[in-house]
């Protein structure tokens, strides 16, 4: 018997937009077979069986990110989601009964060394690759997979150039990942309204600290303003006393910091030693454990945007919760890292269900994640046409929400949000 992968199990009926996820007791173990026939009726999967019957060789699929060094704390929850989803997948027979085999490289989060190991995957011919976290690392090799024509799906990286530097028709370069261009209006649209209007930019000099630096200014432009201070660092600064107080001289009434390691807690820790009572707020690094067990109290309070809270709102992400705490033994680290890399690994997978002939090639992958994918309930959000040729963005801003630092966790900042979280907001 031919198995087609998905999730052990899948909703009788999707939710409309507007529309809240189906209750509980709508979900339930589905066979196999049922989900095969379920395709099938549904005209997504009509050739692969007759191509690749009698073949048991893996499918193999690469992964690189920074799983030790100084951004180990979402790399490693990023690949913990991609191996918790092919465990799922290859629990149910995998592709046409091809397991699915992870070929993992480490990119320690130096770009040089990323753009190693990705030519070390397109050597081992993976079919298509997930990965990078840090963005300047992506932006060193993401054209090996371009000019390789092999897809590769970014779950973590949230640099605006990632998915801008190649015409979108032509771009192999896909992303489930908020990308800052909407990150940074979405969170200064937040201050505004909070009264926060006097902005002070803390940004390191990465490639990710300067294009969030540019999405800050340009969204803030958008609103008549400009920052009143801006202090660009190196990573591994240790004190930012001196920044710090020139932003407070400046008059600033919010520090908003860019970076994705420890300078945020030294950006907080500098705070609380000046008695500096101003709240700081980002993108999604503020809710990594850098910043929440580094700055410890100095974090309460602090604002980043969210694609996901690890919160059971809805039973497709009670069960993720569940399972990632059984196969890894505690916590997610990062929530976000892990949701975002699952559903990344999931929407690969139905891609392949998507190509008639089963030929798992680059080009193939890349126009089935285009558009010719069945609907896939996800962990984030109903991806529904995800992607497609002008659009390589799976993320929309009306799927993010406003985190706060509450007692050195996550949550909602708003109530509203937690609200509307239980509603699924598929792509604008």
């Amino acid at each position: 018997m031919i198995s087609f992968a998905f999730s052990a199990a899948i909703p009788f009926a999707p939710s409309g937009p507007g529309r809240p996820r189906p209750p509980a007791r709508a979900w339930r173990p589905v066979a196999v077979a049922a989900v095969v026939a379920t395709v099938l009726l549904a005209g997504g999967a009509l050739a692969p069986a007759q191509a690749q019957i009698g073949s048991t060789a893996p499918v193999r699929i690469g992964v690189v990110g920074p799983f030790t060094g100084p951004s180990a704390d979402f790399g490693v929850p990023m690949l913990n989601g991609i191996k918790l989803a092919v465990d799922e997948i290859n629990a149910v027979g995998g592709y046409l009964g091809r397991p699915l085999e992870l070929v993992v490289k480490d990119d320690t989060a130096n770009p040089d060394q990323g753009r190693k190991v990705s030519q070390e995957l397109l050597a081992e011919k993976v079919v298509a690759t997930i990965g990078f976290c840090n963005t300047g690392v992506a932006l060193k090799a993401i054209d090996l997979f371009q000019d390789a024509k092999s897809p590769l799906i970014v779950p973590c990286s949230t640099g605006t150039a990632v998915t801008a530097k190649y015409p979108a028709p032509d771009s192999y370069i896909f992303r489930v990942q908020a990308r800052d261009a909407i990150q940074a209006p979405f969170l200064v649209d937040d201050i505004v309204k909070r009264g926060w209007d006097k902005v002070a930019i803390f940004a390191d000099k990465t490639g990710y600290g300067e294009g969030g630096y540019n999405d800050v200014v340009a969204a803030l432009a958008a609103k008549n303003l400009k920052p009143v201070h801006v202090a660009r660092f190196d990573l591994g600064v240790k004190d930012l006393t001196a920044e710090l107080t020139a932003a407070r001289n400046a008059g600033a009434n919010v520090v908003y910091s860019y970076t994705v390691g420890p300078e945020n807690a030294t950006i907080a820790n500098g705070k609380k030693a000046l008695g500096w009572k101003v709240p700081q707020v980002g993108p999604w690094p503020l809710s990594f454990p850098f910043f929440l067990e580094g700055a410890k109290d100095a974090a309460e309070g602090a604002l980043m945007v969210q694609t996901f809270i690890a919160e059971p709102s809805n039973e497709r992400r009670a069960s993720f919760l569940s399972g990632y705490t059984r196969k890894f033994q505690g916590k997610v680290a990062v929530p976000m890292a892990a949701a975002n890399a699952y559903d990344a690994t999931y929407l690969l997978m139905y891609s392949f269900l998507g190509i008639r002939d089963g030929n798992l090639n680059g080009k193939a992958i890349k126009e089935s994640l285009e558009g010719k994918m069945k609907t896939y309930y996800g962990v984030v959000t109903t991806y529904d046409k995800p992607f497609s040729a002008q659009d390589k963005d799976a993320i929309t801003r009306n799927m993010l929400v406003m985190g706060m630092v509450k007692n050195g966790a996550i949550t909602f900042a708003y109530p509203e949000d937690a609200k509307r979280n239980l509603i699924i907001q598929r792509k604008q």
